[in-house]
């Protein structure tokens, strides 16, 4: 069964004094069976989580990348019982990295909450996001995933003022996800040196390990931002470094591997590093120890 799995990761993170890369694919893109080579290398080049897109037809979060990359999968016969079909074959190869599916509300209230949690869980998922399901209306979607002891992870967001954050807080497990730029994927930079005190006070609030994404495409953006939290979400520069691949005739498979391995370089790294070693405009605050 798949209990424990995002903690124990979290905690091996903390004991090696590192932040963790998480890296996020679209599931089906840009076919089911390219999409299992693809994930299956994000875990072999150095991804210590994966977020797993669930393709849908209206990703209101989500910049024209990943728009595209929902697109293509939908296009390529993608499905929500594909998705858990890809989660299933992927576990056949790795037992140990945990995965976080990541969506909107809509495919699951068709398929049914608890129906959804059952399938998510029995194929291998440790846990999900659901972008679009705000506290006040998760309390049958919380239900569900506790019942197959599956993560529901929520999100926090530079808008997020301590009241909403007791809220937010509120049967979130496994981490939560800080938003750490205004609007969508793949749009400004973030900064570090605005994302430290915001992982800090999410931290508090919640008791939760933070992972910080949005605004992360480069190593030395990752490496800044994993010297404050406790793992790092890159998604939209894995999704154009599939793009470019496609559209040159290339390995998917292998355009992401080379992604994740320096991303992945960067982050283990972070912490090592003199912080004079970073952009000025990514200047790291004082490193905030890791939660298990």
């Amino acid at each position: 069964m798949n209990e424990g799995r995002i903690e124990r990761r979290f905690a091996e993170l903390a004991r090696a004094g590192r932040s963790g890369l998480v890296a996020y694919v679209m599931a089906g893109d840009p076919d089911p069976d390219r999409s299992l080579a693809v994930v299956t290398a994000l875990a072999q080049s150095g991804a210590d989580l994966i977020e797993l897109g669930m393709p849908f037809s209206d990703p209101m979060a989500d910049g024209p990348p990943i728009q595209r990359a929902a697109l293509r999968a939908l296009g390529a016969g993608m499905t929500l019982a594909g998705v858990f079909d890809l989660v299933r074959r992927f576990r056949r190869r790795d037992r140990d990295t945990p995965i976080i599916l990541m969506g909107y509300l809509n495919p699951i209230l068709s398929l049914g909450v608890a129906a959804f949690a059952h399938a998510a869980a029995a194929a291998g998922a440790d846990g999900v996001i659901v972008v679009d399901c705000p506290p006040e209306e998760a309390t049958p979607l919380a239900d569900a995933m506790d019942a197959e002891s599956l993560a529901l992870v929520r999100l926090a967001t530079p808008t997020t003022d301590a009241a909403r954050l007791q809220v937010v807080a509120q049967r979130t497990r496994g981490f939560v996800y800080y938003v750490s730029v205004a609007g969508v994927t793949g749009g400004k930079a973030a900064e570090a040196d605005l994302v430290a005190p915001a992982v800090a006070e999410v931290k508090t609030a919640s008791g939760l390990p933070v992972a910080v994404g949005f605004g992360i495409r480069t190593p030395e953006q990752a490496a800044a931002v994993a010297r404050v939290a406790d793992a790092v979400v890159v998604g939209s520069a894995l999704v154009d470094a599939m793009a470019a691949a496609l559209e040159t005739a290339q390995d998917p498979a292998a355009a992401i591997s080379e992604t994740v391995a320096a991303l992945a370089k960067a982050v283990r790294s972070a912490r090592l590093a003199p912080a004079s070693s970073a952009p000025a405009s990514m200047a790291p605050a004082p490193p905030i120890p890791a939660h298990g």
